[in-house]
């Protein structure tokens, strides 16, 4: 696991589409994050691109995984 969207969502739609895994869907009432394919842009960006564009600061660390551990996930989703 990697970032988690909490329920202060507004459901902007600003996340979903700066996400380079297509991690972030829509989900029962708001956005959710998959976190087999969160690698908190890791290999993209210098920082979580959903992080940085949210506008209530919903989106935070579920559980943290070391750069390591997010580019090796990276690796398997382009395999």
């Amino acid at each position: 696991m990697s970032l988690k969207i909490s329920n202060e969502c507004i459901n902007c739609d600003v996340c979903e589409p700066v996400c380079p895994n297509q991690a972030i869907t829509m989900g029962e009432d708001i956005y959710v994050i998959n976190p087999d394919r969160c690698t908190e842009c890791q290999g993209h960006f210098d920082e979580p691109q959903c992080q940085l564009l949210c506008p209530v600061e919903c989106i935070d660390v579920d559980e943290v995984e070391s750069p390591e551990q997010l580019l090796s996930k990276l690796q398997r989703l382009q395999d």
